[in-house]
């Protein structure tokens, strides 16, 4: 198949810059920039679960800074309020009206930086505005800036005083993802460097909004064949109706897993999916979509839903 046919050459060279550039700043983490550029171009929402110290907000800087993208940080802690989020409607003296303060969500790239640390109340607050783009104030649906994009990041480790996001909102983030240490040679690079933070101040935007914004639109052109839309319903149909399964995969995650799968595919300079692409991207977008009916806590990647899902992925036939 003839990339032009559907995608044009010059996007997926746009976007293989695009992923240089961010690796100009977070070394020897190419399949984790891959997965953070495709859930960017799906649209969807990425969740950084790891350490502390480990490029979680430099990754979500890089990718700001590199597509010219307006960018928030809201540090989440217990006594953040949704209004802190929102905004908040004030009453102006001078025209003697009521008049709404956008808060940090109004933005493109947002952090939620530990987002487990603030309560409920405060976490539902990017609920709408993760579904839908927009946020309900005074009555009124308030569109957020196109495109908008949710980076929230937690620690594994430490649960004092932190709120485990419930289903219904981990299912609002397309993809789960871990940094994980870097290579002895990358690390050595980055301390004789002295980090990367002089590399991110000086990284230069290597494509406009409006051409993200394209190739977001482009996403739904690469052609995915029939073969492997029953191949990623059986891995989904199999996690409703496992024995070792309490809560399947619902309709949004198997949504969301066919546009990622298109999204990666362009990513990796193709304009068709391959198994490869569904395989890859089950752990990322399936693993925190799904409850074990035996619950227990795992520290790292290896989590029992990542288990399961890699052992379901291994034990089913892939089409050709």
């Amino acid at each position: 198949m003839a990339l032009e046919k559907h995608l044009p050459s010059a996007s997926l060279a746009r976007i293989a810059e695009l992923q240089k550039n961010v690796e100009k700043v977070i070394r020897g983490k190419s399949e984790i920039i891959r997965f953070a550029l495709a859930a960017m171009l799906a649209r969807g929402h990425i969740l950084l679960e790891d350490v502390p110290g480990v490029g979680k907000t430099t990754l979500a800087h890089a990718l700001a800074r590199s597509v010219s993208l307006d960018f928030q940080r809201i540090q989440f802690t217990s006594d953040l309020l949704p209004t802190d989020i929102i905004g908040v409607t004030i009453f102006n003296q001078d025209r003697h009206d009521f008049e709404f303060v956008p808060g940090p969500i109004f933005t493109n790239v947002l952090l939620a930086d530990e987002i487990n640390r603030a309560t409920p109340k405060s976490q539902s607050a990017l609920l709408e505005a993760m579904s839908e783009g927009t946020v309900t104030v005074d009555k009124r649906a308030l569109e957020l800036p196109t495109p908008f994009l949710v980076i929230a990041t937690q620690n594994p480790i430490e649960h004092v005083g932190t709120y485990p996001l419930p289903e219904s909102q981990l299912d609002r983030f397309l993809m789960k993802l871990t940094l994980g240490y870097p290579s002895g040679s990358d690390e050595k690079d980055l301390l004789r460097m002295g980090g990367a933070h002089d590399v991110l101040e000086h990284l230069e935007p290597v494509m406009s909004t409006e051409e993200l914004i394209e190739l977001q639109r482009q996403v739904g052109e690469v052609h995915v064949n029939e073969s492997i839309v029953d191949y990623l319903m059986t891995v989904v149909h199999e996690t409703r109706k496992h024995a070792e399964v309490e809560l399947g995969v619902s309709t949004r995650g198997a949504l969301t897993w066919f546009r990622a799968c298109q999204a990666l595919a362009m990513v990796s300079g193709r304009d068709f999916v391959t198994p490869d692409d569904v395989k890859v991207l089950a752990i990322p977008v399936l693993s925190h979509r799904i409850v074990m009916r035996e619950r227990r806590v795992a520290r790292g990647a290896a989590t029992p839903e990542a288990r399961f899902i890699q052992r379901l992925i291994s034990d089913l036939p892939v089409p050709r």
